[in-house]
C-alpha cells in the first residue's frame, strides 16, 4: 500500500470511529460529523474563519522565521564554542522551562497588548527548543569534512554554507517541524489572552457559547493547513535534502 493510500485510510478510519461514537453517544456535547461540517461551511462561507485564519497564519510565519532565524544562529555558536556553551548553559535550561503562559503574560504586562508584544512572546518560547537542537546537530559536525576544506584552502563562507550548514540540515527540518507545532498553539494562547483577531481568539468567542461544533470546524481547518504545509514544504524539502547527501 502506497503512504497516500494509507494515510488516507487512517482518516477514513478516523473519520468513521468519530462518526459511530457520536451516533452512540447522541449528545451535544460530542457533535456528528455532518454538524461539524455544516459549522466549517457557516463559519467559512458566512463567519470570520477566512480572517482568523489568515492573522494566525500570518503570526505564526513571522514568528517562526524570527525564532528559526536566531535559533540556529545562536545553536551554532553553542555547539561550535565549548566555553560560551558552558557559560550560557543554564540559562537556557532556565528559559526552556519557563511555561509560556508566563512569557505571554509578562510580554503583554511590559510591552501592552500590542502585535510587538504577541510576536515577541511567541518568539522566546520557540528559540530555546531550536537552539537545543541545532547546538546537538553542531557538536557532530564531522571534522574530518572541515579539515578537508582547509586543505583546499576554501573561503570561510564556502566552508560554512557548503561544509558545515549541510551536515545541520537535518536537525534544522527537526526543529522547524517541532517549531511549528508549537508555534502554532502558543500563538493561540496569546491570541486567546490578550488580541482581538485570530483564531485563538475565535476559539474563545466560540467557547463563550459552549459552540463545540465551531470549535472543531475551526480545529479541521487548522489540521488541513498543517497538512498541506507537511505535504507541500516539509516533504519536499526532506527528499530535497536527501539527494543533497547522497
Amino acid at each position: 500500500m502506497s503512504p497516500v493510500y494509507g494515510r488516507l485510510l487512517m482518516l477514513i478510519v478516523l473519520a468513521s470511529t468519530w462518526q459511530g461514537i457520536a451516533w452512540l453517544v447522541n449528545s451535544s456535547d460530542f457533535p456528528s460529523l455532518f454538524i461539524v461540517a455544516e459549522s466549517f461551511i457557516y463559519h467559512f462561507f458566512q463567519g470570520d474563519m477566512l480572517v482568523n485564519l489568515g492573522v494566525t497564519l500570518t503570526r505564526v510565519l513571522i514568528s517562526f522565521i524570527i525564532a528559526m532565524i536566531l535559533g540556529v544562529l545562536i545553536g551554532i555558536v553553542m555547539g561550535t564554542s565549548k566555553r560560551l556553551n558552558q557559560l550560557s548553559d543554564t540559562l537556557l535550561i532556565i528559559v526552556l522551562n519557563i511555561p509560556a503562559l508566563v512569557t505571554i503574560l509578562l510580554c503583554y504586562i511590559w510591552f501592552g497588548l500590542v502585535e510587538s508584544a504577541a510576536i515577541m512572546a511567541v518568539v522566546i518560547n520557540k528559540i530555546p527548543t531550536v537552539v537545543v537542537m541545532i547546538r546537538e546537530g553542531a557538536r557532530v559536525v564531522d571534522e574530518d569534512l572541515l579539515n578537508v576544506a582547509k586543505v583546499y584552502k576554501l573561503s570561510l563562507r564556502k566552508t560554512f554554507f557548503n561544509v558545515f550548514l549541510p551536515q545541520l540540515y537535518p536537525y534544522i527540518m527537526a526543529s522547524a517541524r517541532a517549531g511549528l507545532s508549537l508555534i502554532w498553539k502558543i500563538v493561540l494562547v496569546v491570541e486567546l489572552l490578550g488580541r482581538s483577531d485570530g483564531v485563538g481568539f475565535a476559539l474563545n468567542t466560540l467557547f463563550q457559547f459552549f459552540d463545540i461544533a465551531g470549535i472543531l470546524a475551526y480545529t479541521f481547518a487548522f489540521i488541513s493547513i498543517v497538512l498541506v504545509i507537511e505535504n507541500l514544504i516539509f516533504r519536499p524539502l526532506d527528499k530535497l535534502i536527501a539527494r543533497g547527501s547522497q
